[in-house]
């Protein structure tokens, strides 16, 4: 709703913005047109050899002027244009400059754990010494292992930038076994493009003397992708112009720096998504609930704090989907071991507390929350996510 009010804001913002240029452009034409006239005249009474009386022309144009009133009627259109612009710049402080404050409540955590979590952020993204900084400034030990294990990522991807691919085929000859069990396989993309590059700035022969020694032992399983690179070998100078063009496409260059991190940080035992990026991402999304639920619950600010569990659903997009949850409609708590999601006769899901109190602890049929139909002892079947 409020996006559909903003948009409307700015419909007029805009609608009033070529009103005012559109009078602006009028009012300037007209002045301009009277203006030209009196020139005109002057410059034929230029001509003439009679007196012509310079004093009348301009008193007439004058009253022409001033009946124009180009002031009022440009202040007349800024004046709407200012007004509805204030209204909107208003709007949007107030739905994107909200006190955040209000949706603050008392967690706890780990501060350890914390520090790590920012301190390996930075060295995800290369920044080494404000990783270290951190540590050393909270009294943390160092991340010795972990820092080692990024600065030889970003080592790799600095040199794939610049197109020199034997750090990472370095490392994927040494991780080959771990890198078999992923479906993609990355050391036949890397030689893939080593291939290429022989194949641009070196000759024909060092690219076939390659493919023997590297892409041969992938033939087997990619006899396809092993026959385009062998008729590459026929378009030397001319893969541009070739069947084979999109293969040489730079974009095969940034998917392979992706699909490099993805992998490294796999065998790490990390997410390819940096922790503390994707928690602020989510906490943004998340946050205009979590303000509508604190003025809701204004009157309440100390129940508000002390809430261990929020009492409406904070609906993230699919990004933010990582794995099944189930969360029971009735009591809004998680499934778990404990309280596993059970199937109703009617095809509707809760927690097995909720069916446990709703059943009189299994001594009674009840009528399901979300649809008339009953339900009794045995007709439940528990899920598995």
């Amino acid at each position: 709703m409020e996006l559909i009010t903003i948009r409307d804001a700015f419909g007029r913002v805009t609608k009033k913005q070529k009103l005012s240029s559109t009078k602006s452009q009028e009012v300037i034409d007209q002045v301009g047109r009277e203006i030209e006239q009196a020139l005109g005249k002057i410059q034929a009474a230029n001509d003439l050899t009679c007196p012509f009386d310079y004093k009348s022309l301009l008193t007439d144009l004058k009253l022409k002027l001033n009946a124009i009133d180009p002031l009022h009627q440009l202040e007349v259109s800024q004046k709407e244009l200012n007004l509805n612009l204030s209204k909107y710049q208003k709007l949007l402080h107030n739905f994107f400059n909200p006190n955040i404050s209000k949706a603050y409540r008392s967690v706890d955590f780990d501060f350890h754990i914390m520090n790590q979590i920012v301190a390996s952020h930075f060295y995800r993204e290369g920044l080494f010494d404000i990783g270290d900084s951190i540590l050393n400034e909270a009294g943390e030990p160092e991340e010795t292992e972990l820092k080692s294990q990024f600065l030889e990522l970003h080592k790799i991807l600095g040199a794939v930038r610049v197109r020199n691919l034997e750090p990472a085929l370095k490392w994927a000859c040494a991780n080959r076994e771990k890198l078999k069990q992923n479906v993609l396989n990355l050391e036949l993309k890397l030689n893939r493009l080593q291939f290429l590059e022989i194949l641009e700035k070196g000759t024909q022969a060092d690219a076939l003397n390659y493919a023997r020694t590297c892409l041969v032992p992938f033939s087997s399983l990619h006899m396809e992708e092993f026959q385009k690179l062998m008729g590459c070998l026929l378009w030397v100078g001319r893969l541009d112009s070739s069947p084979y063009s999109e293969i040489t496409s730079p974009s095969h260059w940034e998917n392979l720096a992706e699909e490099l991190t993805r992998q490294f940080c796999s065998l790490l035992g990390q997410s390819y998504g940096s922790p503390l990026r994707v928690a602020t991402a989510a906490g943004v999304e998340g946050l205009p609930t979590l303000l509508k639920l604190a003025n809701v619950m204004a009157a309440k600010q100390q129940e508000w704090l002390a809430m261990k569990q929020l009492p409406v659903p904070v609906e993230l997009g699919k990004e933010f989907q990582f794995h099944s949850i189930f969360v029971c409609p009735v009591s809004r708590d998680h499934g778990s071991e404990e309280n596993p999601p059970m199937l109703m006769p009617c095809s509707h899901v809760l927690c097995k507390q909720s069916i446990m109190k709703l059943s009189k602890s299994g001594t009674r049929s009840f009528k399901c929350p979300y649809c008339p139909a009953e339900t009794s002892v045995g007709q439940w079947r528990q899920l598995y996510f």
